[in-house]
């Protein structure tokens, strides 16, 4: 067949399995490799380059989605779930080696467990492109892939199980990441309520002289003026009968509504969505890296921000949440003060939908020459390689957002097929490669392997659970969120978000994600070299 039909119906055909569900559990675009080891062991084949071009696209797309977040969040209040989020990585590491050891199992072989272990394709790029046997990895990727997903799911439902209490949710904020048209389109977990305002101690006060909202990712979006649901005024201060409508999870609406009066059984109210709420994404330094609390928009702009989205979680903030550059926000209110806010925030929509092609291969360049420069310790020589600088660029643009004439941003839609079409030619390509090895390898240490990537997806599990749960006093939501964070589990996550109200997952998640997800590309193919 056509080398380039080939390529195009692996990936084709890896997309559609990927698809099927299972329980919620599904593959995703890392199907791509299974079928691509199949069809490898039938001798298919596709030209040389483009598992090499996909892969510095996919990483470097990787360090720019993680850069805005990944050393504020080293500096600021989510550090402890980074540090969770390292520890589960240096487990990992750790783990591998000594099953290695133990097994008798070759580095690449080990490198490609303890990547798919760990969920991390990154890392499984990176080790390939160090490697000296790259069949291997992909080999030792696609067994332990499946294990890693179902160990972080099923250990997810059963640390709920056994440590779940009521106490659980009635520390934590409610709200969790559902559809960002939360304000119009009610999720089971996230949704509207009205409340009429009774209690005295609130009457002749502002939103945010609240106290109940202050940690509370709950927000007020309207109240009812004269039969209509407005977007709630700059200057409003609460009114004994008044009706207003609050933004949320249900047990997090139901603790607000306590201090303000009485939650109302009413139909779904009727708002002007079109008009009176708003998308905006943040580019502008005098908005990002400042909590909403700092920020103060209702006052100054007259505008309410009920979403937000980051590393495609989406959830509802509080005043304490800290807005980074990239965060998608929804903004309820009038239409002239959406306009406002949406210049403030540094939002032009045709800026924000432009992709610069000359950026994005300029900075592919720059992440490849870095890769290869090498550094000379000793006798020990230690290089990026073609994922490691990529990744490396990627992150320092993505933070900064422009270093000179290279920018570092890119519209969402173009960042998601960027960095999906660049996984899907390496995974692909390795795949392709690696299937003529893959029976011979299965048959001789198939068992020791699924043990090993068992052991590997496992151990670190418990340890990152453990450490924030029981050293780090963290609540059970935000343990468990930046554990999955630590393994880059979005199935993993995704247990968590359906089984709470809370928004703790969703956010240690985040805070934990980029950390881990940087250090184990870097770590895993330093890893191989220890091993060799």
């Amino acid at each position: 067949m056509n080398p380039i039909l080939v390529l195009l119906c692996v990936i084709a055909l890896g997309l559609l399995v990927g698809r099927v569900s299972f329980r919620g559990i599904s593959l995703g675009t890392s199907a791509i490799l299974f079928v691509a080891l199949l069809a490898g062991h039938y001798g298919w084949s596709i030209p040389t380059g483009f598992g090499t071009l996909g892969l510095a696209l996919f990483v470097y797309c990787v360090g720019i989605s993680a850069g805005p977040t990944f050393f504020r969040g080293l500096a600021s209040h989510g550090r402890a779930m980074a540090i969770t989020g390292s520890v589960i990585v240096l487990t990992g590491v750790a783990v591998t080696w000594v099953c290695a050891r133990l097994l008798d199992l070759p580095a690449e072989l080990a490198g490609g467990l303890m990547a798919g272990a760990m969920t991390s394709t990154p890392a499984l790029g990176a080790i390939t492109q160090s490697s000296d046997n790259p069949a291997a990895v992909a080999v030792g990727f696609g067994v332990a892939y499946p294990i890693g997903i179902i160990s972080v799911v099923l250990f997810v439902q059963i640390a709920i199980k056994l440590f779940a209490t009521s106490d659980d949710d009635d520390k934590n904020g409610s709200a969790s990441p559902a559809d960002s048209d939360a304000e119009t389109t009610p999720s089971n977990s996230i949704g509207r309520r009205v409340v009429r305002i009774a209690n005295p101690v609130v009457s002749g006060k502002r939103p945010s002289e609240i106290a109940a909202f202050a940690d509370s990712p709950c927000q007020m979006s309207r109240v009812q003026r004269e039969g209509r649901w407005r977007p709630t005024p700059p200057d409003y201060q609460f009114q004994i009968g008044d009706d207003v409508m609050l933004v949320g999870g249900a047990s997090e609406i139901s603790r607000v509504s306590e201090t303000l009066g009485e939650l109302q059984d009413t139909a779904d109210p009727v708002v002007d969505a079109d008009r009176e709420r708003r998308y905006v994404v943040v580019t502008s330094p005098e908005i990002y890296g400042h909590t909403l609390k700092e920020l103060r928009l209702r006052s100054k702009y007259g505008v309410t921000i009920v979403r937000v989205q980051r590393h495609d979680v989406e959830f509802v903030p509080s005043s304490r949440t800290r807005i980074e550059f990239g965060d998608g926000l929804v903004a309820v209110g009038e239409p002239d003060a959406l306009a406002k806010i949406a210049a403030a925030v540094g939002h032009r929509p045709r800026t924000v939908n432009e992709t610069d092609l000359l950026s994005l291969v300029a900075g592919i360049v720059l992440g490849i020459f870095v890769g290869n420069l090498s550094l000379q310790i000793g006798e020990f020589s230690m290089s990026l390689g073609i994922a490691g600088g990529p990744l490396m660029v990627g992150l320092i643009l993505g933070h900064f957002r422009r270093l000179g004439p290279i920018r570092g941003s890119y519209p969402p839609a173009a960042m998601l097929l960027m960095t999906e079409g660049g996984l899907a030619l390496f995974l692909a390509d390795a795949g392709l490669n690696a299937g003529a090895n893959v029976v011979e390898v299965l048959m001789e240490r198939g068992v020791l392997l699924c043990v090993a990537a068992a052991a590997i997806a496992i151990v670190p599990l418990l340890v990152g659970f453990a450490g924030s749960r029981y050293f780090g006093g963290r609540t059970l939501w935000q343990s468990l969120g930046a554990t999955c964070g630590g393994m880059t589990s979005t199935p993993g996550l995704a247990v968590l978000t359906g089984a709470t109200d809370s928004s703790q997952p969703a956010t240690s998640y985040v805070a934990a994600y980029p950390v881990a997800l940087v250090m184990i590309t870097i770590a895993a193919p330093w890893l191989v070299d220890l091993i060799s």
